[in-house]
């Protein structure tokens, strides 16, 4: 815990805003202390002036009966009144007192202490000195209020951060924990685990989210290995047993070697293709092909396709046409893009009869591009439309027929690399494959 990150900068924001306060304390007793001293100054002058005018209507009676009634009442200023001969007239302030202007004097208050205090000392007619002065201890005393005040919200800050950086930093350190928890149960090979998340939508959460997606692309792609090779272990090994019986039988007729031969050849050329099939829907599946992503014209793409298999089409007894609507461009790999349309159309192609028309479109759907193929063949039974898409499937009708099951299995990852989906639907009659992509 106290290694901890969270709990390390709440501490180091703790101080700093501690410091803050310090600062601001300092600031506000310096702009106090200066108006608290601009003010008592003011106050001191303008006693001056009014005993001053006090001299110069009522003569040196008047005054010195005016400084003895204000020394006389409680809270008053301190006052003082110096003859020409240096002796005081009134007041508690020695003859040392009367140099004009301002100064700090220590001077008897009113209950016997000697205290610092500031004075004006004003020049009056006939050689008089007239002091006023004011305590220095007041303002001493409003510095210790602003002192304590600041002190008080100082300790709060201090406590209030304290405690606020502990009970954040043990959450954060339980959310943390939660995350480290997964990841060590996952190390330990229980890919099910997951994040917990509490909805705040904080970064944490964001986290947990993100991390979680993580797990579940994961878990996709332990789970397609697995699949990979349980179906690499099923659907690989009829080849290679035809295969070790061509040779054998090879080994023992020397007469038939060159057809065996031929036949294993033959064999292991289908094993290398659906390997490499595997291999091309694993690295799709990787997602590493999204660098190569450009700006593509389907228009263009199904045009070239459509292209190169009509003739072939039109031998097999078919006709092959492309039916463009509007020229749509999207984001995506070319080269997967165009294999994907192939492998469309050579399916469409391969399991219709002789006189079978295979159109080839583009439309835009609820402003979603839709690149798709149709054919009037016999078409697929609606509950074997999902599973036409797993690797080595293969209808009952199509198990004598060339192919190793993994064509559109390469035609859903490719969509799945570009964010789009992939629908089977009945064309009355025929099948309707369409891949939608979001723009």
């Amino acid at each position: 815990m106290l290694r901890s990150t969270s709990l390390r900068l709440a501490v180091l924001y703790t101080l700093g805003f501690a410091l803050s306060v310090v600062l601001l304390g300092a600031l506000t007793l310096y702009s106090t202390r200066a108006a608290l001293s601009e003010q008592f100054d003011a106050r001191i002058r303008a006693e001056a002036a009014a005993l001053t005018q006090e001299f110069a209507t009522e003569g040196l009676d008047g005054v010195v009966q005016a400084v003895r009634e204000r020394d006389r009442t409680p809270g008053a200023l301190d006052y003082g009144l110096i003859g020409p001969d240096g002796r005081p007239l009134a007041g508690r302030f020695p003859s040392s007192a009367a140099k004009p202007g301002w100064a700090t004097l220590a001077a008897p208050q009113r209950d016997g202490e000697v205290e610092p205090v500031r004075v004006l000392t004003t020049p009056l007619p006939g050689g008089y000195h007239l002091i006023v002065g004011d305590d220095e201890e007041r303002i001493e005393a409003l510095d210790t209020v602003v002192l304590q005040g600041f002190a008080g919200a100082l300790i709060g800050v201090v406590i209030l951060g304290v405690v606020g950086g502990l009970a954040f930093s043990r959450d954060v350190h339980r959310r943390l924990s939660a995350i480290s928890g997964t990841a060590e149960a996952i190390i330990d090979g229980d890919l099910t685990r997951r994040v917990p998340a509490r909805g705040s939508s904080d970064d944490i959460d964001r986290l947990a989210h993100t991390f979680n997606r993580m797990l579940d692309r994961i878990g996709a792609l332990m789970e397609s290995l697995r699949q990979v090779s349980n179906d690499v272990a099923h659907d690989l090994r009829t080849p290679l047993t035809r295969l070790r019986q061509r040779l054998e039988a090879a080994q023992s007729a020397p007469a038939e070697q060159a057809e065996a031969i031929d036949g294993a050849l033959s064999d292991l050329d289908s094993i290398l293709e659906t390997f490499a099939a595997l291999l091309r829907i694993a690295q799709i599946e990787g997602g590493a092909r999204r660098a190569a992503f450009r700006q593509v014209r389907l228009r263009d793409l199904a045009a070239t396709v459509v292209d190169a298999f009509a003739p072939s089409a039109e031998e097999g007894g078919r006709s092959l046409r492309l039916e463009a609507g509007e020229d749509l461009v999207i984001e995506g790999d070319t080269e997967l893009l165009t294999q994907m349309l192939v492998n469309l159309v050579e399916n469409a192609l391969r399991h219709t009869g002789e006189g079978a028309q295979v159109r080839v479109g583009i439309d835009l759907v609820d402003r979603a591009p839709v690149l798709w193929v149709a054919d009037n063949g016999p078409g697929v039974p609606t509950g074997e439309h999902a599973r036409l898409f797993d690797r080595f499937y293969r209808l009952e009708r199509s198990r004598s027929a060339p192919g190793s099951g993994l064509g559109l299995a390469l035609v859903a990852a490719v969509a799945k690399l570009h964010e789009a989906s992939v629908r089977l639907s009945d064309a009355e009659p025929g099948l309707r494959a369409e891949v939608v992509f979001l723009r």
